[in-house]
């Protein structure tokens, strides 16, 4: 089990306090676990299927029809009612919630693509008859991922960059400062459209490109935090007694500067979710057909008579973005040293209890 120091307890009861983005991190970690199993909740395979005493799992591997006693050595369509038919005589078929995949088109609407919400579709389906419930699930996990990726390297290089500046400073902080000023003026969105235009984008390509901008976000808390420890008494005692540079820089000084780099994380992510969701939006995103919650919004901007996708579009980022927000509070309610406690708990005493001791 892990003990947690005082200071830590402390800022675990202030988050705590946060209710609203104390829950909102619960909700937004079981909606990221649900998806991330996607695969078993809306697919166009079925989880299990018993046939002739064999089980199969076609979530897993490819069967073709004649494996079920069709006449096709093609992959079985387990949605085609004769296939259906062909395994409900030797035994049974467990689907998945949805029934389609994110890229899934359904040929037996009962009205034209996008067609309304229905029992079969419980979110209607866009203007390529594609379920929309479906693309949303796939969506958000994208989305969610994609932004989580680029956090956590943009922030590592960030942090990185920003410790050496603040920690060394001179030459190299002035030099890194003026690269800083000069590489933030690039016209992202142009470098993108020519990239579009020169290979096909896709998950890495597009996270490699986003992060070679995207780093500079937190070098400037980081750069000044070290600006500002570098020059305190205990620094200086451990330049005395001779220990080494990187174990000044990261044990000793990037404690204070990960307080402010923590607050600022969710707030990030956000913007990196939101990035993505805009160059989807635009066209220069994900490869055509991948399931995005930005292709979803610019289908309900072109089909203004299917008002359903644009609904949930804009439901779906608002959810997920106040999430991220509020929870963003929480944490920069926890490391704020300023916050006080409103109410005398059993739990706030201990934790003083233990401070005084420390």
């Amino acid at each position: 089990m892990i003990k947690l120091s005082p200071i830590a307890k402390r800022r675990l009861y202030q988050f705590k306090q946060n209710r609203r983005g104390y829950w909102s991190l619960w909700i937004f970690l079981t909606l990221l676990f649900i998806s991330l199993f996607a695969e078993f909740i809306a697919n166009d395979r079925p989880l299990l299927i018993k046939y002739d005493g064999r089980y199969y799992m076609p979530v897993f591997f490819s069967y073709a029809e004649t494996e079920f006693g069709g006449e096709f050595e093609t992959e079985a369509d387990y949605r085609d009612e004769y296939v259906a038919e062909l395994i409900n005589e030797k035994g049974w078929i467990i689907w998945p919630v949805v029934r389609y995949s994110y890229d899934t088109i359904n040929y037996n609407l009962k009205s034209p693509a996008p067609s309304p919400p229905d029992s079969e579709n419980l979110l209607g389906t866009d203007d390529q008859g594609r379920d929309v419930l479906a693309r949303l699930i796939y969506g958000f996990r994208i989305s969610v991922l994609f932004g989580l990726t680029l956090t956590i390297l943009g922030s590592a290089i960030g942090i990185a960059v920003g410790a050496i500046s603040g920690y060394f400073g001179g030459w190299f902080d002035l030099l890194s400062q003026r690269f800083m000023e000069i590489w933030s003026g690039m016209p992202v969105l142009y470098l993108l459209i020519i990239m579009a235009s020169v290979i096909e984008p896709s998950f890495w390509t597009l996270l490699t490109l986003l992060l070679l901008f995207s780093w500079m976000t937190l070098v400037d808390v980081v750069r000044a935090e070290f600006l500002r420890t570098r020059n305190l008494d205990y620094i200086k005692a451990a330049k005395a007694l001779g220990v080494s540079t990187p174990v000044i820089m990261f044990k000793h000084a990037m404690p204070n500067a990960m307080v402010a780099t923590l607050s600022l994380m969710p707030f990030v992510l956000t913007g990196a979710i939101t990035v993505l969701t805009s160059l989807d939006f635009l066209g220069f995103g994900l490869p055509p057909g991948s399931p995005s919650l930005g292709e979803l919004l610019a289908q309900g901007k072109n089909n203004l008579q299917a008002p359903w996708l644009g609904i949930t579009a804009f439901l779906s980022l608002a959810v997920m973005l106040s999430l991220l927000t509020f929870v963003g509070e929480a944490v920069r309610d926890a490391f704020d040293p300023r916050k006080l406690f409103v109410k005398q708990t059993a739990e706030d005493a201990v934790i003083i209890k233990e401070d005084s001791k420390g």
